[in-house]
């Protein structure tokens, strides 16, 4: 039986050795990674599949921030990686985990990613419309910056980690997915 887990019940190690096979070893010196640099997944909206005494598959979701031209900051969250085992995709897998993500992530601030657009937009409603100004920690194919939500801030600006610089603003940090503007 294959069961959805919070994502902080798996190993740490079973999570990284499935992204290893998933998207490469090299996988770290991505844009998207940047993105994450000092951060944690946001454990609300991070998930995993485990069946067959394994992990099938996993989404994590990040908290980063859009810091726009104008000097103001917007909360957004970034999803992915999601990642299914090899000998288990194309069984809908990945879209079972995007689906919990995007249900626990409901009325919380705007997501993006970084992804194949046809597919994310077809199935869950992300598009490029708002992104083509954004600016990234390292290169990325602008139709595959995709955003989704209520509240996508537009125009230009910088996307980055939401570092919190103590405990307390670290919880904040974490607390901003559910749609609490930065202060």
């Amino acid at each position: 039986m294959i069961q959805m887990v919070p994502i902080g019940t798996v190993d740490d190690a079973a999570v990284e050795r499935l992204l290893d096979v998933a998207f490469g070893a090299d996988r770290h010196t991505r844009t998207a990674y940047r993105l994450r640099a000092g951060i944690r997944a946001i454990p609300e909206l991070s998930f995993a599949l485990v069946g067959d005494d394994r992990l099938l598959g996993s989404i994590q979701c990040w908290p980063v921030r859009f810091d726009a031209d104008d000097g103001t900051t917007w909360p957004l969250v970034l999803v992915g990686p999601v990642a299914v085992a090899p000998d288990r995709q194309q069984e809908g897998h990945g879209r079972r985990l995007m689906e919990a993500a995007l249900t626990a992530a409901a009325g919380g601030p705007p997501l993006m990613l970084i992804g194949d657009p046809e597919y994310y937009g077809r199935f869950f409603g992300f598009d490029a419309a708002a992104t083509a100004l954004w600016r990234l920690p390292g290169p990325v194919e602008r139709h595959r910056l995709l955003a989704r939500g209520a509240g996508v801030p537009s125009g230009g600006g910088a996307v980055g980690p939401r570092v919190a610089a103590d405990a307390a603003a670290s919880q904040q940090s974490h607390d901003l997915y559910r749609g609490r503007p930065a202060s």
